[in-house]
C-alpha cells in the first residue's frame, strides 16, 4: 500500500496507538502498524526512528520543557 509520507495528527495518534498494542514481541509488527495507519512500513520504521530520535533528545536535556502557566488542577478542568 503506497502512501504519502506526510503524517496527519489522526494518523499520528493511529501509530501511536498502534504500537501500544502490537509490541516489540508481536509478529509481523511493522505490518500490523502498517494496516492500522495507512502507510507502507518503511514509512512506519522510519517514524518510529524519529519518535525514538525525538525522545533522546527530550531525555538528554536537549529539548526544553515547555513552561506550563502554574495553576490549581480544580481551575484548569474548569475551563
Amino acid at each position: 500500500m503506497a502512501s504519502n509520507s506526510t503524517w496527519n495528527h489522526r494518523q499520528i495518534k493511529l501509530f501511536e496507538n498502534a504500537l501500544s498494542i502490537y509490541d516489540k514481541d508481536t509478529p509481523d509488527r511493522w505490518q500490523n502498524i502498517a494496516n492500522a495507519t495507512g502507510k507502507t512500513v518503511d514509512e512506519v520504521k522510519r517514524q518510529y526512528q524519529l519518535l525514538v530520535e525525538d525522545v533522546e533528545q527530550i531525555e538528554s536535556g536537549k529539548v526544553p520543557l515547555p513552561k506550563y502557566k502554574t495553576g490549581s488542577a480544580k481551575s484548569f478542568y474548569q475551563l
